[in-house]
């Protein structure tokens, strides 16, 4: 007999409920990622490294300037990054204190060697390119970047030129552009088709598909990686839908899908041309969950194109 998502749900909270009463404390913690299935992972096509295909972005999240408990805290969002395979870390100048803060949080862990830094330079000023990236490797403590990005195109052909001279010589490992909120989609798509890129960072989300049309099979025939941002459309996505709709039954079926950070998340990095999406949080169960969406069964094309219009009837 096949239950109903309702009855299903009730079924698990109810042992859930059980299991709890019976462990310790110490038990009660988020499963260890060894125990887990292992993470999807997206291939860096120009250099054939492979990165965990949840990554993290700290825009707004991580800029809490000086104060100590909030430093503390975002620590504790990147113990849980790291303690589940965590790869991709991205920030920018833009982004405030983000990057001290990261660099607060690395030096406590004893982690920056494990994660794949992505940073950003932001600047009209050409002659500011290497300044930029020296400051910003200060405050994550590192001596070098693993991607570096024209943060939304700003100044591109000059940072670029630049870039391209500092992979040459090993000081950074790939190189990137980016936008975001959906804009300068015909002028990604010009330097995507005359220059070299590694990277591409893009809005992408199951309401933001604009991507799907030119930029996306792009991306795929000349061999560029892809990072989603704003998967949850800088969190109003998840918490208007979470608030008032449950998961549907079918999805909880058809992938394990046991919370709308599945459902988003799964939508956007089961696509073929993405190699990493960069959900933002300031909350460990957050990360967590968002680190979970990044392993098991994830939906076929079929699926995706239900998923689509799910969230286009709620």
């Amino acid at each position: 007999m096949k239950f109903d998502a309702g009855r299903r749900r009730t079924i698990k909270v109810i042992a859930a409920g059980m299991a709890s009463a019976s462990l310790g404390p110490e038990l009660l913690r988020a499963p260890d990622a060894s125990s887990m299935t292992a993470p999807m992972t997206g291939t860096i096509q120009s250099s054939g490294r492979r990165l965990p295909v949840i990554g993290m972005g700290t825009w707004q999240t991580f800029n809490v300037g000086g104060d100590e408990q909030l430093r503390l805290a975002r620590t504790e969002v990147v113990r849980a990054f790291v303690e589940h395979g965590g790869g991709m870390v991205d920030c920018s100048p833009m982004y405030g204190s983000s990057a001290a803060v990261m660099g607060f949080a690395l030096e406590r862990l004893g982690a920056a060697e494990s994660v794949f830094s992505a940073e950003k330079v932001w600047t009209r000023d050409a002659d500011q390119t290497r300044d930029q990236i020296a400051g910003q490797a200060a405050e994550w403590g590192l001596e070098r970047f693993d991607l570096m990005q024209v943060h939304n195109l700003l100044g591109w052909e000059a940072h670029l030129e630049t870039l391209f001279e500092m992979k040459r010589k090993d000081e950074i490992g790939h190189v990137g552009v980016t936008t975001s909120h959906g804009r300068r989609h015909a002028e990604l798509e010009r330097v995507m088709e005359r220059q070299p890129l590694d990277f591409v960072q893009l809005t992408y989300n199951v309401t933001h598909r604009e991507a799907e049309q030119r930029l996306l099979p792009l991306a795929r025939d000349k061999g560029i990686a892809v990072i989603a941002n704003r998967p949850y459309d800088g969190g109003r996505l998840i918490k208007g839908i979470q608030t008032r709709h449950e998961v549907p039954g079918w999805a909880i079926d058809a992938f394990d899908c046991r919370n709308w950070a599945d459902f988003l998340l799964k939508f956007i990095v089961s696509h073929p041309a993405i190699t990493c999406a960069i959900p933002a949080t300031t909350q460990v169960q957050h990360m967590h969950e968002n680190m979970r969406a990044g392993r098991g069964p994830m939906p076929t094309p079929e699926l995706r194109e239900r998923m689509v219009r799910h969230v286009e009837s709620l």
